[in-house]
């Protein structure tokens, strides 16, 4: 059976349109959707392995908010399909870490509004790369349990996205808790180190001595801190990594 691609479209029409191609092509279109509430939900209980997501949606929420929360919740790559490119659209969908952004544009009923082709080629170049990903990450989460330093990864805006099971340990929360949070919830301390992640963008790399962690559990714990920008092979920023040690007395 090919991939699972949920469609969120409001416009009947077109996600017809868009259901027809993916089908022909081999993938399997579990629903259509035409609500960031139920593009969400649907998310959750149909595990698909990518989400196509127009960003003009019915209801209050639109396909940035809906493709923000399916990618924090469920780890499910989207592609956005919508008409919308103004810089001040495309400035909130990156925020969401999207694996694509195809632009529909306006055509008669005859002709279709994307090259079937180029969204064939979107979604096979995502779902590889999100593959690759998660294969990453299994391999790292197995190198991070055999080191006896707490540590925690994060994405480029301060997200949890790993963390072993000595930090854990140390700062009172479950990796299946965590993920997804704002690093400076779980590990405290970063609130009296940096005011903002800029900050260490502009040192690379910040350390700190004997400073209080605030457990889960409201214990104080003592510890030692290395927080470190991650570069990819380009120098963007792809995320921070902690490394911590609790400070016997």
């Amino acid at each position: 059976m090919g991939s699972k691609i949920l469609v969120v479209e409001d416009e009947r029409i077109t996600a017809e349109d868009i259901k027809s191609g993916l089908e022909s092509a081999g993938y399997q279109v579990p629903a259509l959707v035409s609500s960031g509430k139920k593009a969400i939900e649907l998310a959750g209980e149909v595990k698909p392995d990518l989400v196509l997501m127009d960003i003009k949606l019915k209801g209050k929420m639109d396909g940035i908010e809906a493709a923000g929360q399916i990618k924090l919740h469920y780890d499910i790559p989207v592609i956005y399909l919508t008409a919308y490119s103004d810089e001040y659209t495309v400035q909130r969908a990156k925020i969401t870490e999207p694996s694509g952004y195809i632009i529909k544009e306006s055509t008669g009923l005859l002709k279709k509004p994307f090259e079937e082709s180029e969204l064939h080629t979107a979604i096979e170049i995502t779902l590889y790369r999100h593959k690759m990903e998660k294969d990453h990450d299994i391999l790292l989460a197995a190198m991070l349990k055999n080191i006896n330093e707490g540590v925690i990864a994060t994405n480029v805006e301060g997200k949890i996205k790993l963390m072993n099971t000595v930090a854990e340990g140390i700062t009172g929360w479950k990796i299946e808790e965590a993920m997804g949070k704002d690093l400076r919830d779980v590990f405290t301390p970063l609130n009296h180190i940096i005011k903002t992640f800029k900050d260490l963008r502009l040192k690379n790399e910040i350390s700190a001595e004997d400073t209080l962690l605030r457990s889960k559990e409201g214990q104080s714990i003592l510890v030692k801190c290395n927080f470190k920008v991650i570069k990819g092979d380009n120098k963007d920023i792809n995320g921070y990594i902690l490394v911590f040690n609790r400070i016997m007395a």
